[in-house]
């Protein structure tokens, strides 16, 4: 089957059928996951030791001999040995070195066996951690009490100020943050214990239960010892012998919640694993009796048997609800903890559900493991000494050092900061990769390809990428073609980048064993593949048959392979292919869970693959990256898009991940939700999972309710396995296109938001799609929630989640909030249930925040460059709201401007062979925040922004114009179907403005029917559809920025505000019709749109000298229009009002012509706009206003 899934075999049918006979069970057929080709704690002889020892065990005590000496560098030294020696080799004494980083408080703790000093895995902590070790304020030493204590003063955040008073842009402007902290780390010499606290509270706790173990490393095995360990027929030589690390560490506190070490498919606040039941087992593992039926199921639900498990595997068709292992492992960790002086919890009423209620304080704080070997997790939840609902979790790892950092808090943000600071931020996106990724197993030949670009175009579905998987290659030989269906790649490529989009093929890690290939060919010369442990290069099977695998660990390997992706060596290639990195857990089909023998050796045989094994799918993410960085010379150097399926700390510097092989299922679209939250929570936001399942066929409910989701995972993908029927999103059929175009559409509406999203999680480390716990720290009906999510700040996500759904219930904390669609207005906390049909996807705009769109329907992001803006206020209950909106090229690096707060990472920071520096030329940002107080909108730049940058940056091509300013929250019942608009130019009286009347209309739309066929036969229904004018009799394209005509219903149907179609209809002259010729600095041009809730707009088009103009409306409102972003202005405007305007520049006429239906832009007079008129140009003072007709585009 492996040898023949494209059109042609690529080897012999008996080299085929001898594979399939030795390795049938990893070969990829649609089956279920196979528990029994992978280990658990108890076929793994390191955590079956360590996790049964009980609490403070005497042959586990451990102590400090003497005291701590604190260096030069900050940090400090002590000696820790064991407190019962047995006279052998286990019992040498242990480094023990505590170490303070930044001014938050983040402290590092390590053991470390001196005589025989554990691997550290390089790259992965950022280049500039050393340079913020500190000292610590203070450090004490009590005898009476035998302690150490070390004082670390997190200095206060600083809160941007006159822009907006109640700024919130991210929570290090949380209370706790704008406070001095007082941080201490209090050492107990005897027996052990290291408790972080913060202004005197425990937060969290190393060695509580005494359970911490280093196993030392030996010589040789003892009398009748052996090293040796088997599993499914696979033998682990193990010739360091055990060497696992076992880490006690506990979060104090009541109802404590724990989150992080993905990746699994399993909830966001992570089951206890101790109470759960083996099956057919009626006792949990503390040996308590489930007494009633219901007991045992809730306790199934709520609690696991088996320990969460981070060791990167290619697990097929996982399950959705399991504690086992996935693809990649980040060792983070979160608590929330609610700390009360109350004996007990008492019941309360929160959103019309019971919850418990604690009257304390929330801390939030984390730990940090920094070990890539295999590493087993539990998680106890029970009282001790510390009051109801403590988190106690064991680590159990197989190798590496005992090394983790306390992070501690107080907040979310605040711990996604400090995490950030050891491995990195977020990689800044390329601006294309934010929108629709079309991929499938496998796109047929060249000719699919032009098909599915097309179909996109036709049907007016935008999309950024298309994606071929491993069957354009020739036999699975990376970076080739096969040329009998892919002969013209360049072409193919140039001819979707020509309009604005990319390409991306698969790259992965195995390499075919072929000595014509001259990829394996130099390889093997130069000895850059892993190797066994007696030195020959390692042979494993996976696509290709025969395969070998990059050493990746060394950085020499890892630059020979970046230098393969330039153009010359990677023939049929461009600039605009990108690269998609799977099976790089590693996937071995033939080793042992399908992956590489921990024997194995790395670096010329001195690193054992045991050591950085979970790292290793890092690695290759990373040279791939580079390789893409260094196609073009350092003055041009584009930001890449590499995809990973596997992945470690540090990957978010890289590039995306995704959940890897899901199903079609229900329940594998719930899941996604809390997999991808996780994702955040341990820094890696920029994910998702496939839209559709990638195994089976989803019905049309389904994918609906899937694009709908995902158009909001930060990452948005469709994929499908080559088993599966072609499930594009026209292949559903009427009406399920058209709700799945919506669902696209809103993305793209939001790239504005999402993009500035981005940069802050760049910045910040805070994640895009984050969980309610994030934005809501305090309210305790949300610490487990995860079947909705929070965009950013400002938008609660609530998708429907069960097939047939008939209504949708969402709980939304203290606050405003509105519903996205209707305007609708609510005050929490309280829970909205809303009826719901397949059309629907509920989304809520949180009270308080201004969020950013670009509502012009294009093809593609870099078809909507230059679009303007609008701007949706939503104020919260005091009538405020802030937000900002952040634009670079999208391409490079020039936002890295010297003095930007930005986190520089190994893949930011590194000269030519990795990225750009302050160096390059940079062509800057724009960022701009917007603050609604008193009906008053100012814009300006941040206080944060560095003043050499000038006023939230300096990037001239980012000229954006605000188009429109949507204020939500009005009472539309004080306006009658009629209104007076009154307009007046600069220098008149407002005595002398001229009046007119503007009618309001409701309309009403319906929605065609269809069934679903073949996709060639969808595809010509579309088209024949679209020329006999379903977009309009006159339909001209508009995707990429020219001018399109369409009827009314059309206009009405892509121009409401809110979904509930009105439109104001105007018949208004040409005012100041002055002839002055258009200045190329100035914008000689204001359009004032009048919007109503639940309406549409019509623009008013003013000539006045200067681009400003005044206007009244209806209450003798006054507005002040300025010259767009790139000034500081304000707008007045009252609470009850919508004002929509844009001020465009000539150049943006020459861009982007004519009046683009589905948003009512400016049409702009140009050559362009006469041209497609057919009519002669005519004078200014000819111009009289433009309104659309359903006979004609245009009429005058």
């Amino acid at each position: 089957r492996l040898f023949t899934m494209g059109r042609r075999a690529r080897s012999s049918a008996a080299l085929a059928l001898a594979f399939v006979a030795l390795f049938g069970a990893q070969i990829r057929s649609a089956s279920a996951f196979k528990a029994s080709d992978f280990k658990t704690c108890a076929t793994s002889s390191f955590c079956e030791r360590h996790r049964h020892v009980p609490a403070h065990d005497p042959r586990r005590a451990h102590r400090l001999v003497g005291r701590f000496a604190v260096g030069d560098d900050g940090a400090a030294t002590a000696t820790v040995e064991r407190s019962n020696p047995s006279g052998d080799a286990g019992d040498r004494p242990l480094s023990l070195t505590v170490t303070p980083y930044g001014d938050e408080g983040v402290i590092r703790v390590r053991f470390d066996d001196d005589a025989r000093p554990r691997y550290e895995v390089p790259d992965v902590l950022v280049d500039s951690l050393d340079a913020s070790r500190r000292a610590f304020d203070a450090v004490t030493h009590d005898a009476g009490t035998g302690t150490t204590t070390f004082v670390v003063r997190a200095k206060p955040r600083s809160v941007p100020g006159d822009e907006a008073k109640d700024y919130r842009l991210d929570d290090d402007k949380s209370s706790d943050d704008a406070t001095e902290r007082v941080i201490k780390l209090v050492v107990t010499h005897n027996p052990l214990r290291v408790a972080l606290s913060v202004n005197g509270r425990e937060t969290a706790v190393f060695n509580d239960e005494g359970r911490f173990d280093f196993e030392r490393e030996r010589s040789a095995p003892g009398k009748d010892e052996t090293w040796k360990e088997t599993f499914n027929g696979h033998t682990d030589t193990r010739p360091r012998g055990p060497m696992a690390v076992v880490l006690d560490l506990s979060f104090p506190g009541d109802d404590v919640h724990v989150y992080g070490i993905p990746e699994r498919a399993t909830s966001l606040s992570l089951r206890d694993t101790t109470k759960g039941r083996e099956e057919g087992d009626e006792r949990s593992l503390a040996g308590e009796e489930a007494e009633t039926d219901d007991a045992k199921e809730r306790l199934k639900k709520t609690s696991y048997s088996e320990p969460y498990r981070l060791y990167n595997l290619d697990v097929f068709e996982y399950e959705h609800d399991s504690p086992f292992g996935l693809y990649g492992s980040i060792p983070v960790m979160h608590a929330r903890s609610r700390y009360t002086s109350k004996s007990s919890p008492k019941k309360a009423k929160k959103g019309g559900k019971a919850a418990l209620e604690y009257d304390g304080e929330v801390f939030y704080s984390g730990v940090y493991v920094h070990n890539p070997t295999e590493t087993y997790v539990e998680v106890r939840r029970d009282g001790g000494s510390h009051g109801s609902g403590a988190a106690r979790t064991l680590w159990m790892s197989e190798s590496g050092a005992a090394d983790f950092f306390f992070l501690p808090g107080p907040s979310p943000g605040a711990v996604a900061r400090q995490y950030s600071r050891l491995t990195g931020t977020s990689a800044m996106p390329p601006a294309f990769s934010l929108g629709y990724h079309q991929c499938r197993w496998n796109y047929r030949d060249e000719a699919d390809v032009k098909e599915v670009d097309g179909t996109f175009d036709e049907l007016d579905i935008p999309y950024d990428v298309l994606w071929l998987d491993i069957e354009h290659t020739d036999g699975k030989r990376y970076m080739t073609w096969d040329a009998a269906h892919f002969p013209t790649p360049r072409r193919m490529i140039e001819d979707v980048a020509s309009r604005g989009r990319k390409m991306v093929t698969i790259v992965d890690p195995h390499v075919k064993k072929d000595p014509n290939y001259p990829t394996h060919a130099e390889a093997e010369r130069k000895r850059l593949y892993v190797r066994t442990p007696t030195g020959e290069d390692f042979d494993g099977w996976c696509w290709p048959g025969s395969s070998a695998y990059l050493d990746v660990v060394s950085s020499a390997v890892r630059d020979w392979w970046a230098e393969k992706f330039s153009l010359a060596n990677y023939p049929g290639s461009t600039h605009d292919l990108h690269v998609w990195n799977d099976m790089n857990e590693p996937s071995v089909f033939n080793g042992p869970e399908i992956t590489m023998r921990k024997d194995l050796t790395h670096v010329d045989g001195t690193v054992e693959h045991r050591e950085v094994h979970n790292a290793f799918g890092m690695y290759y993410h990373a040279a791939t990256a580079q390789g893409l960085r260094m196609r073009k010379n350092a003055e041009e150097t584009e930001r890449p898009l590499v995809l990973s399926r596997a992945f470690f700390a540090g990957s978010q510097r890289v590039g995306p991940v995704w959940t890897g092989d899901n199903a079609a299922d229900w329940d594998h679209l719930r899941v996604s939700i809390p997999m991808t939250l996780t994702l955040g929570v341990a820094g890696l936001t920029w994910s998702g999972a496939d839209v559709g399942g990638f195994f089976g066929d989803p019905d049309p409910e389904l994918a609906t309710r899937w694009y709908q989701l995902g158009a909001f995972y930060p990452f948005f993908r469709g994929h499908a396995h080559l088993d599966t029927k072609r499930r594009e999103p026209w292949m559903f059929g009427e009406p399920y296109t058209g709700f799945i175009r919506n669902a696209i559409r809103r993305r793209y509406a939001l790239m504005p938001y999402l993009y500035t999203l981005f940069e802050e999680a760049h910045r910040t480390g805070a994640p895009v799609l984050r969980a309610m716990f994030h934005e809501f720290p305090d309210d305790d009906v949300v610490a487990a929630k995860d079947d909705v999510a929070m965009l950013g700040p400002a938008l609660l996500v609530a998708p429907v989640l069960f097939k047939n759904a008939q209504e949708r219930s969402t709980y939304l904390p203290a606050g405003t909030w509105y519903d996205y669609d209707t305007g609708e207005k609510f005050e929490g906390p309280t829970t909205v249930t809303k009826p719901t049909t397949i059309e629907d996807a509920p989304l809520y705009v949180r009270g308080g925040f201004v969020v950013p769109r670009r509502d012009r329907a294009r093809r593609s992001v870099a078809a909507a460059r230059g679009d303007p803006l609008t701007l949706l206020v939503a104020p919260d209950e005091r009538g405020n709201a802030v937000g900002d909106v952040y634009f670079d090229d999208g391409i490079g690096y020039g936002y890295l401007a010297e003095g930007l707060e930005t986190k520089k990472t190994s893949e930011t920071s590194r000269s030519r062979s990795g990225s750009v520096g302050k160096n390059a030329p940079f062509t800057k940002f724009t960022r701009r925040v917007f603050s609604f107080t008193d009906g008053v909108l100012n814009c300006g730049a941040p206080s944060y922004s560095p003043s050499a940058s000038g006023a939230g940056g300096d990037f001239p091509d980012a000229a954006t114009r605000v188009e429109r300013v949507v204020v939500m929250g009005a009472d539309v019942s004080a306006y009658a179907s009629t209104a007076e608009v009154r307009v007046f130019s600069k220098g008149e009286k407002e005595k002398d403005a001229r009046t007119f009347r503007v009618d309001v209309e409701r309309a009403a739309t319906s929605e065609r029917g269809g069934e679903k066929t073949s996709a060639r036969a969808v595809a010509a229904r579309a088209r024949r559809r679209s020329r006999r004018g379903a977009l309009g009799a006159n339909a001209r394209d508009v995707r990429d920025g020219s001018v399109r005509g369409v009827t009314s219903t059309e206009l009405l149907k892509n121009a409401s505000v809110f979904g509930r179609l009105c439109v104001a209809y105007m018949s208004i002259e040409l005012l100041s019709r002055r002839e002055e010729a258009l200045s190329s600095n100035a914008c000689d041009y204001t359009a004032i749109f009048i919007s109503i809730l639940g309406c549409g707009s019509y623009p008013v088009m003013v000539k006045s000298e200067n681009s400003k103009a005044s206007m009244s409306i209806f209450s003798g409102l006054m507005v002040s229009v300025g010259n767009g972003l790139g000034s500081t202005s304000s707008w007045r405007i009252s609470g009850s009002t919508w004002l929509l305007y844009t001020c465009v520049s000539p150049q943006q006429c020459t861009k982007s012509p004519g009046f683009n239906p589905h948003t009512c832009a400016i049409m702009q007079v140009s050559s362009e706009y006469d041209a497609m008129l057919k009519g002669t140009p005519r004078p200014m003072s000819q111009l009289r206003w433009y309104i659309w007709h359903d006979s004609s585009p245009l009429a005058t």
